[in-house]
């Protein structure tokens, strides 16, 4: 047959219902202060609070400014055994109830439980602990300022597992697994994804076996949620649209590298024009507020977008890159070390060959790009939605004049700045050899470099391996690279200066040594979720329970949504089935779907 049929083996969403802004990004320190205070509250009870020896370990460290906790709160907000809070909004600090049996003595209270707490207001974050097991209040004052419970280790491992999925794929296609996960930081998550399997009958009478399509998409969100999900229903479908007319036109030969990179891109732009363009239209045509606030939603929030297809019958992967975030392969070479290899570049105003194209489509303006922002505001400068840069001035102000939008900015004069087309990059798989892919959006990268990623993959490739379980996975790496007891080593960057990518940001403002011994650790049976944890703290555990214990939005100025996806390149058994792998699944309910 020269039509390609498209049949949908599995796909995955994440379905969001709520919008919340990214947070700005402000630092703010934490310390450890020795302070045992000792005060009688209003019903006469004693209440404690101690703040963690200095010697030991601070989890997050950062030397931007550092604002006191108030003694006099101090001795206000924690209690002994038996206390509680309520909030009362026209208090400074919040009030407190005792029960009969509250602490009347230091001797009783060293006697019961004591648990680490968080302090976390605007622009202060401090650790402490509680004596008691007296429920502890989320808000304790006008301002904002919250005091939590620090998660245990295995309370920090549930949320690190709570949207991890796996799958074993049987097709005989080149493809053994992929893991992903997800950790939101925003609330709610305004990251996304999509996986596809596209079945692709044979084109010619030589070939006698269906070959596959297979698509996996990152899609990091900014300013809401809305164009991440669109680009999760639909960016595949537009793609596959587009490869699909270009494979038939090849007559069932495979068709240029040229060809297939321009099927992408229209792809790209067609359901961007859809987005930003198209709705406007509707708009206008229908008149109707209640239709404009959802066809506009995804042209005014926006989301970065990175895709990668990879085509069984060539052993070709495409992966087209639309804003910051990253596609790294790992590959092992004939000396045993492992290489990482940038198959995307981050395009932000930050990166010098964004830079130049930006100011030559733009000549004479001189804050196109603005302190490594898009008219000094956005950082991507290739992105899904964000109108605001795409619609011209008369577009802009009829649609706030009639429904509802933002004024363009006064730096706006040759729309649009921003563009949705991706760069696309080839690279020819070896899966006899054990290839790996890792896809994430920018959070992960400002924590591990491309090396670090690739090499925690080796890593946990081996562990698994030395695990002890007898499936096809774990059988194939076997066969490759054996099981070798010794860490696996990775080749250094070969890369000098500076390259357009972003930079491990988090590590110096964590105060963490990236050369520090014993730094990383093998936990988790899902290797997505395995890059989060050490991306996190890794072996440091007092580290990864403080910032998975951040609420939001506090916890966007240390950390970022994350969405890993971790594909496994091998030749296994052929059964045409995709399996869920159920110890590195979060849940019982989820199913591949065939």
């Amino acid at each position: 047959m020269n039509r390609v049929a498209v049949k949908s083996l599995r796909t995955t969403s994440l379905s969001t219902v709520h919008a919340l802004p990214r947070a700005p990004r402000r630092g703010f320190s934490i310390s450890s202060t020795v302070l045992a205070h000792q005060s009688r509250s209003k019903a006469s009870a004693h209440a404690r609070y101690a703040h963690r020896k200095s010697t030991k370990h601070i989890p997050l460290k950062s030397s931007m400014y550092f604002r006191r906790l108030p003694t006099a709160l101090l001795s206000s907000i924690v209690v002994g055994y038996g206390a509680w809070y309520s909030y009362n909004s026209t208090d400074s600090v919040p009030t407190s109830t005792f029960s009969a049996n509250s602490l009347t003595s230091t001797q009783t209270a060293d006697a019961v439980p004591t648990r680490t707490v968080l302090v976390v207001g605007a622009d202060e974050l401090r650790q402490g602990t509680i004596v008691g097991e007296g429920p502890i209040s989320k808000a304790t004052s006008d301002d904002g300022r919250r005091i939590v419970e620090m998660l245990t280790p295995d309370q920090a491992t549930q949320k690190l597992r709570r949207l991890e999925q796996s799958y074993s794929v049987s097709r005989g296609q080149g493809v053994t697994r992929y893991d992903l996960v997800q950790l939101p930081s925003n609330d709610p998550i305004e990251d996304d994804h999509a996986e596809k399997i596209v079945q692709v009958p044979s084109r010619s009478s030589a070939e006698t076996d269906n070959s596959d399509w297979m698509f996996w998409g990152v899609f990091d969100g900014h300013s809401g949620w809305t164009t991440s999900a669109t680009l999760r229903e639909s960016l595949i479908n537009y793609v596959a649209r587009e490869l699909n007319a270009t494979y038939k036109l090849a007559s069932g030969e495979l068709p240029s590298e040229d060809a297939v990179t321009q099927a992408i891109k229209t792809g790209f732009n067609n359901l961007d024009n859809e987005i930003v363009h198209k709705s406007v239209e509707k708009v206008f045509k229908g008149g109707s507020k209640t239709v404009a606030a959802e066809l506009l939603q995804p042209a005014l929030s926006g989301s970065c977008a990175l895709l990668s297809f990879y085509d069984s019958r060539s052993n070709l992967l495409r992966v087209a890159c639309t804003g910051d975030s990253r596609a790294v392969l790992g590959r092992r070479a004939a000396n045993g070390k492992w290489t990482a290899t940038a198959l995307s570049d981050d395009q932000t105003g930050s990166n010098p060959s964004e830079v130049d194209r930006m100011r030559k489509e733009h000549p004479g303006e001189e804050n196109v790009i603005r302190n490594g922002r898009v008219l000094g505001g956005l950082e991507p400068s290739r992105a899904f939605g964000d109108a605001v840069y795409k619609w011209s001035r008369d577009v802009a102000y009829k649609l706030r004049e009639n429904f509802f939008g933002r004024s363009p900015s006064p730096l706006l004069k040759t729309p649009p700045y921003v563009t949705a087309e991706p760069v696309v990059t080839t690279t020819k798989v070896s899966p006899e050899n054990g290839d790996f892919l890792v896809l994430a959006t920018d959070g992960l990268w400002e924590m591990l470099t491309n090396e670090e990623v690739v090499g925690l993959v080796g890593k946990w490739i081996e562990t698994e391996g030395q695990s002890g379980t007898n499936s096809q996975f774990d059988a194939a790496w076997d066969r490759i690279f054996g099981s070798s007891k010794t860490p696996l080593p990775v080749e250094e960057s070969k890369t000098a200066g500076p390259d357009g990518n972003k930079t491990p940001i988090r590590v110096q403002q964590w105060g963490i040594d990236p050369d520090a011994k014993d730094r990383f650790t093998v936990k988790d049976k899902n290797v997505a979720t395995h890059l989060i944890r050490n991306a996190l703290g890794g072996n440091n555990d007092e580290q990864v329970c403080a910032l998975l214990t951040l609420p939001s939005p506090f916890s966007r100025r240390y950390r970022d949504d994350l969405t890993v996806q971790v594909i496994f390149f091998g030749h296994g058994e052929k059964t045409g089935e995709i399996t869920v792998n159920l110890e590195a699944t979060a849940g019982e309910g989820v199913k591949a779907k065939l």
